[in-house]
């Protein structure tokens, strides 16, 4: 008996999935733990391995086929022992084609007659003018009447054409359809298709925006310390091969006062609220595709060479789109930096379920009262996205006012 391989869901969030690669072929042998096929999620390529014993009989969805739905059957297995090739040989079963009175049992004349089902209460009509609509075979649902409320009377039905009400109807169904495609102007350009990891941003983003109402929280953080301590763990740690990052130092921070601040430590769902006992971060890491957000698990806890070692990791094989389901799902709050970019500001979109995300931007020289004087200090911007329906804005700002102080004060975030 055949064993059918559906396409797996390979990701928390996963649909749908490109089936990227074939790595067996129709007649080869296959044993548990066998690479089978490269599947292309929202979020990574992946492989996929077989969990059965048996001989390829059939490969039903062909290589580079976009959209395989989640549970979709993409090939057949030939159980251990079996002999596929009798399976093969179906050409006899295809004479049931020759039996088309089904078919034309499908195409009924009455087919085309709408006006039976709208030509009722909802359609107010003169009995005259439903006679006559009857005989000439038009859709009263499509005729505009004339008489009182909207009545529809003899003199509408007599100037209507047969074919035209149908006509009429069809534009109004079609006003329920998703918008069309926007026309691309006349200008010489390149067409790119939007991988799965595109469309997936795009339909998760939107939903965020219209979903969750946002607000935002900006304070400017001084740096000057959180870089002068940096520099000292970088000398300390040169011998271990690691260098600390100012994001893995804000990752720490972020961690830290989501702890302190347990209110914004939150998701939201429709008839609870969920409160997190630990701080997981995912980090938002830009790719050729797309942005992807690996977890830093335990952030709050974990020392900063840890987190350091992990983030470059996780942010290669997110490039490499090489990342496992568990190393992106999930997380507690987000971290966007885009200072090395030169971003002085900007608000970021929040990562449902999550509650939060903080957008940092780029540390710069700038005026700065210190001591009650004008001074020169390194001065970097973060806004908090919050969601509003979890979190209150006195929460949000106890948040980035720890973060601050962490950021400002880092020795207290390394007690």
């Amino acid at each position: 008996m055949s064993i059918e391989i559906k396409m797996p869901a390979l990701s928390p969030t996963m649909e749908e999935g490109t089936l990227a690669k074939w790595l067996v072929k129709e007649g080869d042998t296959v044993k548990a733990g066998d690479l089978m096929a490269e599947i292309e999620t929202d979020k990574a390529t992946m492989e996929f391995e077989a969990v059965d014993e048996g001989t390829v009989e059939k490969i039903v969805v062909a290589e580079g086929t976009d959209g395989v739905k989640v549970g979709e059957v993409i090939m057949l297995l030939s159980g251990e022992g079996e002999v596929a090739a009798p399976k093969k040989a179906a050409p006899p079963a295809e004479p049931k084609k020759e039996a088309p009175a089904p078919a034309r049992a499908e195409t009924p004349k009455t087919a085309p007659t709408p006006a039976q089902q709208v030509d009722g209460d909802r359609v107010k009509a003169s009995p005259l003018a439903r006679r006559i609509a009857s005989q000439k075979g038009v859709d009263l649902a499509g005729v505009a009447g004339s008489g009182p409320n909207g009545r529809i009377v003899k003199a509408d039905v007599e100037d209507a054409k047969p074919g035209v009400a149908a006509a009429a109807a069809a534009p109004a169904s079609a006003g329920v359809a998703p918008a069309t495609p926007a026309q691309v102007p006349d200008i010489p350009h390149e067409a790119t298709k939007l991988s799965n990891m595109r469309k997936t941003i795009a339909r998760r983003l939107t939903e965020s925006k219209q979903q969750v109402p946002h607000i935002y929280l900006t304070v400017d953080v001084r740096l000057d310390k959180l870089l002068r301590l940096r520099s000292e763990l970088n000398a300390s740690l040169e011998p271990r091969g690691v260098k600390l990052s100012v994001n893995d130092l804000m990752i720490k921070a972020l961690a830290v006062a989501l702890v302190q601040v347990p209110k914004c430590n939150v998701m939201f769902t429709p008839d609870q609220l969920i409160s997190f006992q630990r701080a997981d971060i995912s980090v938002a890491v830009s790719t050729p595709e797309g942005l992807i957000t690996p977890v830093i698990t335990k952030a709050d806890t974990a020392s900063l060479s840890s987190i350091s070692t992990r983030m470059k990791d996780l942010a290669a094989r997110a490039r490499d789109r090489k990342l496992k389901p568990e190393e992106f799902a999930g997380g507690t709050a987000s971290l966007s930096n885009m200072g090395m970019y030169g971003i002085k500001q900007f608000e970021a979109v929040i990562n449902p379920p999550q509650g939060m995300i903080m957008a940092v931007g780029a540390g710069e020289k700038r005026p700065y009262v210190i001591d009650d004087a004008l001074g020169i200090a390194t001065v970097m911007t973060a806004t908090g996205s919050f969601d509003h329906r979890a979190i209150d804005g006195a929460d949000g700002a106890s948040l980035m006012e720890a973060f601050k102080a962490l950021l400002e004060n880092p020795l207290g975030m390394l007690a």
